[in-house]
């Protein structure tokens, strides 16, 4: 059970990448765990775009700044969610799906990255041709990792953690 805990959290950020480019099987068996990620009354709305046409990658890698991880990375995948399929939640159903893929990324020796892409959604559906139902919610960049980097800080449990109320610190309040 240890172990378990331990690989999600050795989880990292990678935003440096080898030149190799991972096997499609790879990025499909990925994409397979996360169909399992929980969503509101089981809608599935995600869809995953892969990216590997360097053309569509580098027009993606300069939509903002933080897309940059993407121009050095071998391909991308963005996570882009149906609004019919679940209109009160399609957001929190695709974002428990980019973790889960991310997490089976992780799983199997891919480094990845992801990419905020709420700020771009016109552009991003003009450049990926997604109807205006669809509203792409993540870009993972995605390779097999050429850095190594050491965790992040966290804030302390004693900082994030209440008890049945709103800043209640102590279980005997």
């Amino acid at each position: 059970m240890e172990d378990h805990l331990e690989f999600l959290k050795s989880r990292r950020s990678i935003r440096r990448f080898k030149e190799e480019k991972p096997p499609l099987e790879l990025i499909l068996k990925a994409i397979d765990v996360a169909r399992y990620a929980p969503s509101a009354k089981n809608s599935q709305p995600w869809r995953f775009i892969i990216i590997d046409d360097p053309e569509v990658k580098t027009k993606l890698a300069e939509i903002h700044l933080w897309t940059r991880p993407l121009k050095n990375a071998p391909l991308g995948v963005v996570v882009a969610c149906h609004i019919d399929e679940s209109p009160t939640s399609y957001m929190l159903d695709c974002a428990n799906a980019t973790l889960y893929f991310l997490l089976a990324l992780h799983a199997l020796g891919l480094g990845a990255t992801w990419i905020q892409s709420l700020r771009n959604v016109e552009e991003l559906k003009e450049l990926l041709g997604l109807p205006n139902h669809v509203v792409p919610v993540a870009i993972i960049a995605i390779g097999y990792p050429d850095e190594n980097p050491p965790p992040r800080p966290r804030k302390p449990l004693e900082e994030i953690v209440f008890y049945n109320k709103y800043g209640v610190k102590s279980k005997n309040k």
